[in-house]
């Protein structure tokens, strides 16, 4: 039974290796070591083929894939080793694809591990890999993370040269559509497949790991969530809008999300611990396609999805523990997007703003960057901008700085791998 099972999932292996590949920003580094690399991300975001490819210039090994309802009551591990050994002639690589999905993954993770494999492991849940992986593996796994498509890798498989002007121009489809790979390389409606994928997600990842009985309040919070993205929260306010009653259930159902990689919140920045935690905190979405194929609104809100896709590219640089990204507001309400901060320094402030001709719409973002940089002692001061780019001085009240104008394509390609702070 399972040689047939990892029989088929062989074939299956197969046809995707002779798929079009689109290079990801990322490398997993030759296993050669006995480290264990980890894959973690959203579902559908291109995990598995990243990993086939990475693990296949190896030249030979082994997969199982886990997201398979025959596996998941998986209770002998010999057995399924054994079918290994044979099937793919003693495999020195193992890749195993969503295996949170078994009992005691961890377990047999780290006994493969102790006898020599080479494994490449990916999953769709950051608390369970990341809290187990350190609890039976400390200082013996490298973890990568991997969302949707960033705007460069979008453009990368458009497979041809794009001039800037082109570039600026395709950065409104990725903003609108997101970076799901296969929509975009299928040709597949990105709301039919997007809304699809959401309920899987909240069913599988959510609603029947945590048990949960009434998947409605969870259903409410995603969507109202996703309608206001990129703004500030309260526990209690999500509470009273989705009727979930309870702020213990709510802030259980976004823990359960962000886990699932489908929302991600981020810390009004303070250098006082208690007022840093009891702060309202902004909703941020690990991909726009999702923000717009499961809001409310009928047309997109461009100035909030920008925002987002610049969260989304800080998150992935925090995850990798490059950086904290924080917000911060003003005691007269101003507010600043994204406070970024390397070890104990500050070391740029952002605003989104994709349209600054506007006398007023300058000054309120100028105003609001430049009392941050006095408060948090931080002189790179970047406006991200539809298309304006500049550099100039800028002064509020005896308060000077100098102030970059960035278009959002050309900090997103530039910040793809690395964050350009200085």
């Amino acid at each position: 039974m399972i040689r047939d099972i990892l029989l088929t999932q062989r074939r299956e292996l197969e046809r995707r290796l002779h798929e079009r590949y689109v290079e990801r920003d990322f490398d997993l580094q030759q296993p050669s070591d006995h480290l264990i690399r980890v894959v973690l991300g959203p579902r559908r975001a291109g995990k598995s083929f990243f990993a086939m490819r990475q693990v296949q210039s190896t030249g030979h090994f082994g997969y199982v894939n886990f997201d398979d309802e025959r596996l998941t009551e998986l209770d002998d591990y010999d057995a399924l080793i054994t079918a290994l050994d044979a099937l793919y002639e003693r495999p020195r690589h193992l890749l195993l694809d969503e295996v949170q999905n078994v009992p005691r993954w961890e377990l047999l993770v780290n006994r493969l591990q102790r006898q020599g494999y080479r494994l490449v492991v990916t999953g769709s849940n950051a608390h369970l890999l990341s809290s187990e992986l350190a609890t039976h593996l400390t200082g013996r796994h490298i973890p990568i993370v991997l969302f949707p498509f960033t705007y460069a890798e979008h453009l990368r498989s458009l497979d041809a040269p794009l001039t800037d002007q082109e570039k600026a121009q395709a950065l409104r489809t990725y903003i609108e559509n997101g970076g799901y790979p296969e929509p975009l390389m299928k040709g597949i409606p990105y709301r039919d497949y997007l809304t699809i994928l959401l309920r899987s997600i909240l069913y599988k990842d959510v609603v029947v790991r945590h048990r949960i009985r009434s998947p409605q309040g969870l259903e409410d919070l995603t969507t109202y969530l996703m309608t206001n993205v990129a703004q500030r929260y309260s526990l209690n306010t999500l509470a009273k809008v989705t009727r979930l009653r309870s702020v213990h259930t709510v802030e259980k159902y976004l823990r359960h999300l962000e886990e699932a990689f489908v929302l991600f919140s981020l810390r009004r920045f303070s250098f006082k611990v208690r007022e840093q935690v009891r702060a309202n905190r902004k909703i941020y979405c690990t991909d726009n396609g999702l923000v717009t194929s499961s809001s409310f609104r009928f047309s997109p809100d461009l100035g909030k999805l920008y925002e987002n896709a610049v969260a989304i590219t800080l998150r992935r640089h925090e995850m990798d523990g490059k950086i904290e990204c924080f917000y911060w507001q003003g005691s007269q309400q101003e507010e600043v997007d994204f406070v970024v901060k390397q070890g104990t320094r500050i070391v740029q402030l952002i605003q989104v703003c994709i349209a600054v001709e506007a006398p007023k719409t300058k000054a309120r973002e100028t105003r609001a960057l430049l009392k941050a940089s006095s408060e948090l002692g931080c002189k790179d001061l970047v406006v991200l901008t539809d298309s304006t780019e500049a550099e100039e001085e800028a002064s509020w009240y005896g308060t000077a700085g100098r102030v970059r104008y960035v278009p959002v394509w050309k900090w997103l390609l530039a910040n793809s791998t690395t964050l350009e702070a200085t």
